[in-house]
């Protein structure tokens, strides 16, 4: 089964902590799985607590699978499929709230699972949240809209 990032266009593929062009990025690999999106990785990055993912890995973590589900859960929504040949759908962060549970500690898995919660046009409302093992060490509220690159008017130089 093809990852959601396997499916992001070489212009997308470059991200420290899911694009599939960066060998030295994280490479989230996140999955559709009915009504939520799911990744799974091993971190092995401390932060200033010895043992511990720090906090900017978790929010990377969170923003990376976010934007991944918002743009599968469009897919989904406009009755289409990643790889249709269609132009791509990609989305971009306007907002991510992070709430730190409890300390989650390096060196195991990390599951981390989206929901979507809302979507209206170019905006999509995603519900996150992280785990290692069974304990829920961050929640998270996203909020994505779709990049659309702006297209523009050739000038004419030569007048």
């Amino acid at each position: 089964m093809k990852a959601i990032q396997d499916y992001y266009p070489p212009e997308f593929a470059h991200c420290f902590g899911c694009g599939p062009a960066n060998a030295r990025g994280l490479r989230l690999k996140s999955y559709i799985e009915g009504d939520e999106t799911i990744a799974r990785c091993v971190p092995l990055y401390t932060g200033g607590f010895p043992g511990h993912v720090y906090g900017g890995m978790i929010a990377s973590l969170l923003d990376c699978h976010g934007a991944a589900s918002a743009a599968a859960f469009a897919y989904r929504d406009r009755g289409r499929t990643m790889g249709d040949g269609g132009p791509a759908i990609r989305f971009v962060t306007a907002s991510l709230k992070v709430d730190f549970k409890r300390p989650t500690p390096l060196g195991g898995e990390l599951i981390v699972k989206g929901r979507l919660t809302a979507i209206d046009g170019r905006k999509a409302t995603i519900a996150l949240s992280l785990q290692a093992g069974d304990e829920l060490c961050a929640v998270g509220e996203m909020i994505a809209v779709e990049y659309r690159p702006k297209i523009d008017s050739v000038v004419d130089q030569s007048s």
